[in-house]
């Protein structure tokens, strides 16, 4: 299982600290280019991208979220923080696990 995250370049070198490599994006195009090599790589399993950038190429993302089951794409906040309305990481966690942690 291979993850790999898209962000800015803190969030990308903060998940490089950990053994994850990414892809730093800017903008639409940059965004774009990254979130199609990855889904093109057969040994990504998990893609981690920030809200920010995911929302710049938003329907890329929601078509591949309602047509493929693999790979797993979740979506966190940058270095700015969640953007508004979005659940945080712990009511993400509650909704998937049915529990309240």
């Amino acid at each position: 299982m291979k993850y790999s995250v898209i962000g800015d370049e803190d969030t990308v070198l903060g998940f490089g600290i950990v053994g994850v490599l990414g892809k730093i994006a800017t903008n639409e195009e940059e965004t774009r280019r990254a979130f199609q090599e990855l889904l093109e790589d057969q040994d990504v399993s998990i893609i981690i991208i920030t809200e920010r950038l995911a929302d710049k190429i938003r329907t890329l993302v929601d078509q591949y979220l309602l047509t493929q089951s693999f790979p797993l794409i979740v979506e966190i906040p940058d270095r700015q923080g969640r953007l508004p309305g979005r659940p945080g990481i712990k009511e993400m966690v509650n909704a998937a696990i049915g529990i309240k942690i």
